[in-house]
């Protein structure tokens, strides 16, 4: 069946990984991937599939309603999949209101412009929106995310991913729009933009700098490689009950500090470099504030009710990762010193 699929963000890390499965994957869907390109929307993640026929790049803001409302009507979309965020929570911290205005009310006017399209007939429509395990706020030592742990965010960035999931939540409630939501745990893997953790230390190991561990990098988090995020989507998309909200979890918990030595053993060893030679570099500063102690999520309704699970095992999938960034050292020089923000102009402005 043919589908017009809108993919927001669709050029950040997540995104590009879900467009390139969901265009190469399935001929017969066109794709419609709208990003503001942002510091972290980045189209050269994209190579490989922009000159594909079914598949167009939009540059627009979600916050525009009436660009949005237009770019339903004249793609006549079926379906979204809502990627686009602000997520970064230091950035929260520091800037608030633009992760309320993107997170909070991009969100609802993609909500709204899909209501007004399909008010008519939601058959075979679907809004499907990309959310964070962090809106469960922190566990203690013990126990796991499940779709009916209570919300109880601590971050802005967070609190705005809560809001949004609300009101997903309530444009099926009250209007009954065709939804799905779903919430993940930490994704890591290629073309990820390096303030996040893992490429931002495999950067800095190789370059031999300082590398910030919060407080004494007790925090645990669970990771999930960023193609097996993408599988799950795509599961959900194709599978999951209206509605219904399904947890995608790695099923795979490290302290910080204990990921960061695995991340020193295995950089070190693919530089030549005498393993845990780069433990030196490990610097402990002050920790974030309101950080969360552990995520943990539990996915078993989404591998009993669709039969999905990860693929990798995170020794392996870190070792990937780490090989990409130290072999695609052109890619994370362009993007931390900002070059790749021209490619957009290179590649689009006379089409």
């Amino acid at each position: 069946m043919r589908k017009n699929i809108l993919i927001t963000g669709g050029a950040g890390f997540i995104g590009s990984h879900l467009v390139r499965l969901i265009v190469n994957k399935y001929p017969e869907y066109h794709v419609f991937n709208l990003d503001k390109l942002t510091y972290a929307g980045n189209l050269s993640n994209l190579t490989d599939v922009e000159n594909l026929p079914n598949y167009t790049f939009v540059r627009e803001d979600i916050c525009n309603f009436d660009a949005i409302k237009l770019i339903f009507e004249e793609n006549k979309i079926d379906a979204v999949i809502h990627l686009a965020a602000e997520s970064h929570v230091d950035r929260s911290i520091e800037d608030p209101f633009s992760f309320a205005q993107t997170n909070v009310l991009g969100t609802l006017s993609l909500l709204q412009a899909a209501k007004q399209c399909w008010e008519n007939d939601f058959e075979g429509k679907l809004f499907y929106h990309v959310s964070t395990d962090e809106v469960y706020g922190a566990l203690g030592r013990d126990g796991f995310f499940v779709e009916t742990t209570p919300y109880k965010p601590h971050s802005p960035y967070s609190a705005s991913k809560a809001s949004s999931d609300h009101f997903v939540r309530a444009f099926h409630d009250t209007y009954g729009l065709p939804v799905v939501v779903s919430n993940c745990s930490n994704n890591y893997g290629s073309y990820q933009f390096p303030e996040k953790l893992i490429p931002l230390f495999i950067n800095n190991i190789r370059h031999n700098k300082p590398l910030p561990v919060y407080g004494k990098g007790e925090n645990v988090r669970d990771w999930l490689y960023v193609e097996d995020h993408a599988r799950a989507i795509d599961v959900i998309f194709h599978k999951g009950r209206i509605g219904e909200t399904y947890n995608i979890g790695g099923f795979n918990e490290w302290k910080n500090i204990d990921l960061i030595k695995v991340l020193i053993k295995v950089v070190d060893k693919e530089l030549g470099r005498p393993e845990g030679t780069s433990e030196k570099l490990i610097t402990y500063v002050k920790d974030r504030a309101g950080h969360d102690l552990r995520y943990a999520i539990d996915s078993s309704k989404l591998k009993n009710e669709l039969g999905w699970e990860p693929s990798l095992q995170f020794e392996e999938g870190i070792e990937k990762t780490v090989r990409w960034y130290l072999q695609n050292q052109d890619w994370l020089d362009n993007v931390t010193n900002g070059e790749y923000q021209n490619y957009y102009e290179k590649m689009y402005k006379n089409r």
